[in-house]
């Protein structure tokens, strides 16, 4: 009688441990450099997410692809600790760099010290039309003592 019972309920869980997966795709040019975390920890069935992944000093030219999955492997250690820890695969692929035919200074916009307001409207104006006609950020700059910010125009 037992078995009547335990082998469709294995052959139940068989069929209802397939891979959940979700896949987000930037639509930039993928490199060859990929960041995978095969068990990363997320907690109570997913509801706690794992940490986030830093990957500006890996990837500078951004992502291109971020794909999680819910593995066999990572279910099974689910069902195993009643799920409390639900461990999840994430694979990250970085962006290559983009051939724009323009140099990294061309997507920089230096305001002069004391620029007046009109001044920096267009160049925020400039900005602009410039990141919507390349697809590109384009970054107004300041060389007053604030050094180094960046506004970032997409």
């Amino acid at each position: 009688m037992k078995a009547r019972v335990v082998i469709p309920l294995l052959g139940l869980m068989l069929v209802l441990s397939g891979c959940y997966a979700a896949t987000v795709d930037t639509g930039r040019p993928p490199s060859s450099t990929v960041i995978k975390k095969t068990f990363a920890a997320s907690w109570i069935y997913g509801l706690i997410p794992p940490k986030t992944i830093e990957t500006a000093a890996t990837c500078p030219n951004g992502v291109s692809r971020v794909e999680t999955q819910h593995s066999f492997v990572n279910q099974v250690v689910g069902m195993l600790t009643l799920g409390i820890y639900t461990p999840i695969q994430i694979v990250v692929t970085c962006a290559s760099a983009t051939e724009t035919g323009m140099n990294e200074s061309e997507f920089d916009i230096v305001l002069p010290p004391g620029a007046s307001g009109e001044q920096v409207q267009a160049a925020f104006v400039r900005a602009a039309d410039q990141a919507i006609r390349t697809g590109q950020p384009v970054y107004v700059r300041t060389n007053d003592a604030l050094e180094g910010t960046h506004e970032q125009v997409n």
